[in-house]
C-alpha cells in the first residue's frame, strides 16, 4: 500500500515583504539588532566618555559633540536600543524559566516590552535633554 503524496513546490524566491512575523517574532529581531547596535557603536559611546571625563578641554569637545542634533537623535536611538534590549532580556530570561510561554502570554510579554521600552526611552531621553 504505497501512497502517493503530492508536495507542493518550493518557491524559487522568497517574497520578504509578503512575510507577517507575529509580535514575539518581531520582539525577537528587535532585541537582536538592538543587541547588535549597541555593540557596533560601543566604540564611539567608549569616545564619548574618555571626552566627557578627560579635562575641561575634552569635555568642551564633549560638549559640542553631543550639542548637534544628529548625534543627539543617535544617543535617542541608542538609549531607545539599550531599553528594548534590557526590557527583551528579562522577558527572554523568564521564557528561559518558562513562564509566559503559552501564546497569548507571549504576545501580551512581548507588548508589553515594547510599550515599556518606548516609555522608559521617552522618559529618560525627556530628562537627559
Amino acid at each position: 500500500m504505497s501512497e502517493v503524496t503530492v508536495r507542493k513546490p518550493r518557491p524559487k524566491f522568497l517574497a520578504l515583504n509578503q512575510i507577517r512575523l507575529p509580535l514575539p517574532g518581531i520582539v525577537s529581531i528587535l532585541h537582536r539588532i538592538s543587541g547588535v547596535g549597541l555593540f557596533l557603536l560601543l566604540p564611539f559611546l567608549l569616545y564619548l566618555l574618555d571626552r566627557s571625563l578627560g579635562s575641561a578641554e575634552t569635555f568642551v569637545t564633549f560638549s559640542a559633540v553631543v550639542g548637534h542634533p544628529l548625534v543627539k537623535l543617535l544617543l535617542f536611538g541608542l538609549l531607545w536600543a539599550y531599553m528594548h534590549h534590557f526590557c527583551a532580556g528579562i522577558r527572554f530570561l523568564l521564557l528561559d524559566l518558562d513562564k509566559g510561554t503559552d501564546l497569548p502570554a507571549a504576545r501580551s510579554s512581548s507588548r508589553i516590552v515594547l510599550v515599556v521600552s518606548i516609555v522608559l526611552t521617552v522618559i529618560i531621553g525627556v530628562k537627559l535633554w
